[in-house]
């Protein structure tokens, strides 16, 4: 019984180290208040990557045609990158700079970004770029926010990224707390710890002094993260600015949300492979936080993976004590590694907003982890770092 016990102590210690770093930083997850707006001096290139995207470019273009910062010191520019589609046509009409971009054989998001980045440099107008997706609506002082760190002294900023259509079906309610989880409480408690936030790909904001330094040559499906990664490595950490905000359109159909949902996770996986050990040892040795929290990122699974280690084990410690006659020491971590999870999982629900219908879509969420496991165990579907275009439903007027 006494080994029995100490095996699901070893098998229970990572899942309360993974644990306890989400509870971390879920203690430290406290709102923010909006700090005071900055006199417009900077300007900024506001840059959409787009791959067939003539349905609903002209939306987003509209949307940042509206943010409060004044027009003279921002532009908007779209990357038609390998169309197929009327994507520039309609940009342009909406009042776009565009840039159009063929190349059969460097796709994806990253080599549009690239491109977009470098002609930024090369033009010279802008002190900065901001990037937002094809599908996104932005708060109106998103510049603002980015202004503000970057007159501090900041030279990489995200901002919230959220679901703009949260209502559309349970998966995109799930979708919303999810991302209040991953993107709001871990962001914020990271905020507080003094390192970087990550990059979500969405919403983001590079100085051109940056990208000179530390040019954006990330090509991987998931090359947000992998930027943020050698940002941290050159001694760059990533702010957070909190008050504003980045809203995307989140698929609802399980055909739309499987492909999506694959290249995310198989594409994070690949990165802590890569970097998550290596970026811990670097971070350890050179006594430096923000890459030992960049490798915790990393490190740290999906949330339904430690879910299902942390239930596992509790579940056995428990079948355990039972069979002995007394509470087994596995119990206890089994038990703390659950609650930690359940106030992270809370504070994200709770930050989230989504009240009554965010707890009865969490209520779905042991078929979630069950579906998104079976997705972790089969092979991607898509190519490394090619533009695979999702499905959108619907779009607003």
């Amino acid at each position: 019984m006494m080994l029995l016990d100490l095996l699901l102590i070893l098998l229970a210690l990572p899942v309360l180290v993974a644990a306890g770093y989400l509870l971390l930083l879920t203690l430290l997850s406290g709102q923010k208040a909006a700090p005071p707006q900055v006199a417009p001096r900077l300007k900024f290139d506001v840059i959409i990557p787009a791959h067939n995207e003539e349905t609903g470019i002209a939306r987003t273009v509209t949307n940042l045609s509206r943010v409060d910062w004044p027009v003279e010191l921002r532009r908007i520019v779209v990357v038609a990158d390998n169309c197929s589609d009327s994507t520039a046509d309609r940009a342009r009409e909406a009042g776009a700079t565009v840039l159009v971009r063929n190349n059969k054989e460097l796709r994806g998001k990253g080599y549009a970004l690239q491109y977009a980045f470098e002609w930024s440099l090369a033009d010279g107008f802008a002190d900065a770029v901001v990037v937002v997706d094809a599908d996104t609506e932005v708060t109106s002082n998103l510049l603002h926010a980015f202004a503000l760190r970057l007159e501090a002294g900041a030279h990489a900023v995200q901002a919230h990224y959220g679901v703009l259509n949260p209502n559309a079906s349970w998966r995109t309610k799930l979708m919303a707390v999810s991302m209040a989880l991953f993107h709001k409480v871990r962001s914020l408690g990271r905020e507080r710890l003094g390192v970087s936030c990550g990059l979500r790909g969405n919403g983001m904001c590079f100085t051109h002094a940056l990208i000179r330094q530390v040019p954006h040559d990330s090509f991987s499906i998931v090359e947000d993260l992998e930027y943020g990664i050698r940002l941290g490595q050159a001694g760059y950490r990533v702010h957070y600015a909190w008050e504003a905000e980045a809203l995307g359109e989140m698929v609802s159909s399980e055909k739309a949300s499987r492909s999506q949902r694959r290249r995310w996770e198989g594409g994070r996986m690949a990165m802590m492979r890569k970097f998550g050990v290596p970026l811990l040892a670097e971070g350890l040795r050179k006594g430096d936080k923000v890459l030992v929290d960049l490798a915790m990122d990393l490190l740290v699974p999906p949330l339904s993976w430690v879910v299902l280690g942390a239930g596992g084990v509790t579940m056995a410690a428990v079948a355990l004590s039972l069979r002995q006659g007394h509470l087994a020491l596995s119990a206890y971590l089994g038990a703390a590694s659950v609650l930690a999870l359940v106030l992270y999982v809370m504070r994200g629900w709770w930050v989230s907003g989504m009240g009554l219908g965010g707890l009865m879509a969490l209520a779905r969420a042991p078929f979630y982890v069950a579906w998104k496991i079976w997705l972790m165990m089969s092979r991607p579907e898509e190519k490394k770092g090619e533009w695979v275009r999702t499905a959108r439903e619907t779009h607003k007027p």
